[in-house]
């Protein structure tokens, strides 16, 4: 990962029960929030955050364009993507800790339907409550049409969570990360409630056993820091990472799964790669000799349509 920027997903191969610990209803409870002052260390995390970003968009990355422009790509391109981004997991457990290291892996995607339950900090101002629902709830659309599985913002508990919290807040949130998830793995606690500030966001996905390879539940952490773009392109990234696309490739482009930070929101190859995963002719458990050959012939049938040289100009948040 770059050492400045990076977003963090891992798989997890055990059975998440989830239970209320809080009311997670459409809009986030906003009437019952109350905002709270950030602490020294969350507005000096706050200040790093910002000219991070400043840094970046001055060196011309962070683009929400689809790069269409200057970033083509062609079937074989993107099947060799999808390849390396879908069947590829960027980290593993060493020593209960997760280390980056590159490991052979078998195709995963959700099955059953998914129910996002928001989770605010107290440092949120409803003002941003009200921003982040919105962008998630038209996320969760777009995803839900580009995999054709049932995605939305529930009343319930649901199997996909989002957190927002502040680095005080991180630390202090064990115990309702417990009452979230009551299997938690203890590498997954530590990963959130003891991330560094070099890792801007991160998600965690679930199976329920190592030979299952259909996600039951997902948690992904949003540092409340992060304010305009960044947070914007961590729920895409993380939301969309969740999804099945567990790794990074430098080779990857126009897309946001590259760990170069050039693209900040999810492009139109993204979306390929997303329709490639939910193909289906390909399932869960498939390993790169299974799906090589389908992945070509899908990528070449996606990009064969004549509208498309239109449709990738179009950039949709």
């Amino acid at each position: 990962m770059n050492s400045l920027i990076s977003a963090i997903f891992f798989t997890f191969t055990v059975l998440i029960f989830f239970t209320s610990c809080s009311s997670p209803n459409k809009r986030a409870d906003l009437a019952e929030k109350t905002y709270k002052k950030q602490s020294k260390e969350s507005v000096e995390l706050q200040k790093f955050y910002e000219r991070t970003s400043k840094r970046l968009k001055s060196r011309g990355l962070l683009r929400t364009d689809n790069g269409a422009k200057d970033s083509p790509y062609n079937a074989k391109s993107l099947s060799e993507n999808f390849l390396k981004i879908a069947l590829y997991d960027e980290y593993k457990i060493e020593n209960g800790s997760y280390v980056a290291k590159e490991t052979k892996s078998k195709l995963k995607r959700w099955k059953n339907p998914i129910i996002i339950n928001i989770v605010h900090g107290e440092t949120n101002t409803r003002k941003q409550i009200e921003a982040d629902t919105k962008i998630i709830e038209r996320f969760a659309r777009r995803l839900s049409n580009l995999t054709n599985l049932p995605i939305e913002i529930g009343t319930k508990p649901g199997n996909f969570i989002l957190l927002f919290l502040d680095v005080s807040e991180q630390k202090r949130y064990g115990k309702k990360l417990e009452t979230l998830m009551p299997l938690l793995t203890p590498s997954m606690a530590k990963a959130i409630t003891s991330s560094p500030r070099t890792t801007f966001c991160s998600a965690f996905t679930l199976t329920k056993s190592p030979k299952d390879y259909e996600y039951v539940s997902a948690i992904i952490l949003i540092k409340s820091e992060h304010k305009n773009l960044m947070r914007k392109s961590c729920i895409h990234e993380e939301m969309a990472q969740a999804m099945g696309l567990s790794n990074d490739s430098k080779f990857a482009k126009p897309s946001i799964f590259n760990d170069d930070e050039e693209f900040a929101l999810l492009t139109n190859h993204d979306e390929n790669l997303l329709k490639i995963l939910y193909d289906k002719r390909l399932q869960p458990g498939m390993g790169i000799n299974e799906t090589q050959q389908i992945v070509t012939k899908i990528a070449k049938e996606l990009l064969s349509y004549k509208n498309f040289t239109l449709f990738n100009t179009i950039r949709r948040d």
